[in-house]
């Protein structure tokens, strides 16, 4: 948060160009940081009913009154010095987060830092007015642990095994895509018709429903299969302006705007699936990965805007096309509704049609006599 706020502070001093763009990368490099690292932290922190409603309604929610306010502090605003200023000062408001918000217990337990991971979950238990055991975690348990070479891990390890990598490269490409899709409509907007201001407002606005939707699904029903139905709406309604005449503008801009909803449900349950699918140890580092490959698919999103240079409906096509692609994927993936977060490698879930071969008894009998430490989450 330092970071993304500071250098924006000093991007309004810049003196030509370049140095206005070296400055941008920082920043941009800090709050994707900020973004993914702050997601993280609430999913580890929260319990599960919590911790949908805080990735949907609480962080895209407030993602999306951010979107709205943009192009309000655009049109009230035309001098760019003055916007970037406005646009950084918020960001003196989450200085005193870093007194309120507690470390993740679960990342803490994962350092061995148990002693630390108790006093947060005896805090929180206080707090919810909840009954905690005098002694969370059995001493000879800790003690056993301890005694074990605690695991390092590397970006390698989202590859280890077939069925891993396997996870990780749909992830990459589920995630790539579906920012191919949303940056480029988001990005589309001021050749649509009418204000560029109203339409940026409105593009934002409907994120709101989006969003909501997305809380409303995630709550009852399988990830895969409503991720790939959002995927599918985005992409069929986006097929359907090539057949809307050109004198009908406010019917492509609704359709626009439909495609986007899909889109951005579909955008907002990426990083619930995600979280859920990788163990504690690489969770972090899973969802950062797949979110560097949604930066990639932000970069070339505005080609697929340029297409429309060749024939207006060309960018519609192509993303249109490409979602429903995605959805078709989105289907091969492990299933993590209702179950509990994995805390290591070996209990990842597999990937739908994948054969892994036979389990052996030792493995069949630790999936269903596992060694919880903590239940309280």
């Amino acid at each position: 948060m330092a970071v993304q706020t500071g250098f924006s502070f000093v991007q309004i001093f810049s003196t030509n160009w370049e140095m206005f763009t070296v400055l941008f990368v920082i920043v941009g490099m800090g709050q994707i940081s900020n973004y993914v690292v702050a997601f993280i932290l609430g999913t580890e922190i929260l319990s599960k009913s919590v911790r949908i409603i805080f990735s949907t309604l609480g962080v895209c929610t407030f993602f999306a009154i951010g979107y709205m306010v943009l192009p309000l502090f655009a049109y009230f605003i035309r001098d760019w010095q003055m916007l970037l200023l406005a646009l950084t000062l918020p960001g003196v408001l989450c200085v005193p987060l870093w007194w309120f918000i507690p470390e993740s217990p679960r990342w803490l337990i994962s350092q061995r830092r148990f002693e630390e991971a108790e006093q947060i979950i005896q805090k929180a238990a206080k707090m919810n007015s909840i009954v905690a055991p005098t002694v969370i975690f059995d001493p000879l348990e800790l003690q056993e642990l301890n005694s074990l070479k605690q695991q390092k891990v590397f970006i390698l390890d989202l590859f280890k095994t077939r069925n891993i990598a396997t996870i990780t490269v749909m992830s990459v490409m589920l995630w790539m895509l579906t920012s191919v899709g949303y940056f480029a409509l988001s990005l589309n907007v001021p050749n649509l018709h009418g204000d560029i201001y109203l339409n940026c407002f409105l593009s934002g606005l409907i994120e709101v429903p989006a969003y909501f939707t997305a809380w409303l699904l995630l709550r009852k029903l399988p990830r895969r299969y409503i991720i790939a139905g959002v995927l599918f709406w985005g992409g069929g309604v986006l097929l359907l302006v090539q057949v809307v005449p050109e004198d009908y503008s406010f019917v492509s801009i609704g359709l626009v705007m439909l495609g986007k909803f899909g889109v951005t449900s579909a955008f907002s349950m990426l990083y619930v699936f995600t979280a859920e699918l990788y163990p504690t140890l690489v969770r972090n580092m899973a969802v950062g990965t797949t979110s560097m490959a949604s930066r990639v698919g932000s970069i070339i999103a505005p080609y697929f805007v340029y297409l429309g240079a060749y024939n207006r409906l060309l960018p519609y096509i192509v993303m249109g096309s490409l979602t429903v692609l995605i959805g078709i994927i989105t289907l091969f993936f492990p299933e993590s509704f209702g179950v509990a977060l994995p805390e290591n490698l070996e209990q990842m879930q597999k990937v739908r049609g994948f054969r892994c071969g036979k389990k052996s008894t030792a493995s069949v009998d630790k999936e269903e006599n596992p060694k919880v430490l903590v239940t309280a989450f």
